[in-house]
């Protein structure tokens, strides 16, 4: 089954990286989180991604070349230029990076994957959030209810610390726990090859007619994921994912 993870957006909410960089190549411990995101779902066994490039694709297509070559030792043939990589210390994937259009939405990228994907099940996601989710479960989830979408549902952690308050007295004190209600899509997507007819082009917000029409149809179910997840929508958030990387204690990094 083949990972397809859109990272073509500009990502402005975090314009004091991405001015220079796209969104997923903003490094949490020296790595890009599209590099995280990778390795989590390789750790499951699932090693062939197609990446939707857009907005400064062509600095992911030179990391992803100069990753192979600096984390190898070689041999350069230098009558020819031919370059022989050895010893490798990089992973076994297959990763098919492909040009899906500067402005076009996340529907659009989508739709523009499909001959890509191999006309058979898939997983998407964004490339710029981890979690801990467990993908084997999330992956038997969707099998076994024949319906053509999956979606994570997850709880985002709350900004601010949580009181549970008795009159004026402070009952309890949690500092920024997951959030108790209000389930989100967290992506995290298991997919059939029909949701291509619920896109009709590069102007189709994922979020919105497709992921709508497939409710409505009732063709969309949620995978249900009640523990950590964060996305790094702003400079505050990419913190925190630096600060828990730093720490050892990454939820995600279980390779």
């Amino acid at each position: 089954m083949k990972v397809a993870i859109l990272a073509g957006g500009v990502g402005s909410r975090l314009s004091e990286e991405t001015e220079v960089k796209p969104k997923p190549m903003v490094e949490i411990g020296l790595r890009p989180i599209l590099w995280h995101i990778m390795m989590y779902y390789a750790h499951f066994g699932y090693k062939e991604f197609v990446i939707a490039l857009g907005y400064k694709g062509d600095y992911i297509k030179r990391w992803m070349k100069e990753y192979c070559a600096l984390n190898s030792n070689m041999t350069v043939k230098t009558g020819t230029g031919e370059v022989i990589l050895k010893e490798s210390d990089v992973p076994d994937w297959t990763v098919d990076l492909i040009d899906t259009g500067q402005t076009t939405l996340t529907g659009g990228r989508i739709k523009r994957l499909k001959s890509w994907l191999g006309g058979k099940t898939f997983m998407l996601t964004w490339g710029d959030g981890v979690s801990d989710i467990d993908i084997n479960a999330l992956v038997k989830f969707h099998r076994s209810h024949g319906k053509l979408a999956t979606l994570s549902a997850v709880r985002p952690p709350a900004r601010f610390g949580h009181l549970k308050l008795g009159g004026n007295r402070v009952a309890e004190f949690s500092e920024k726990p997951q959030t108790a209600e209000g389930w989100i899509n967290g992506a995290f997507f298991v997919l059939e090859p029909g949701v291509f007819d619920y896109i009709d082009g590069d102007d189709t917000q994922w979020e919105k007619e497709p992921l709508e029409g497939l409710a409505r149809d009732g063709q969309l179910m949620a995978y249900m994921h009640g523990s950590f997840w964060q996305c790094m929508d702003t400079l505050r958030d990419k913190r925190l994912l630096e600060k828990l990387w730093e720490s050892g204690n990454a939820p995600w990094k279980i390779w």
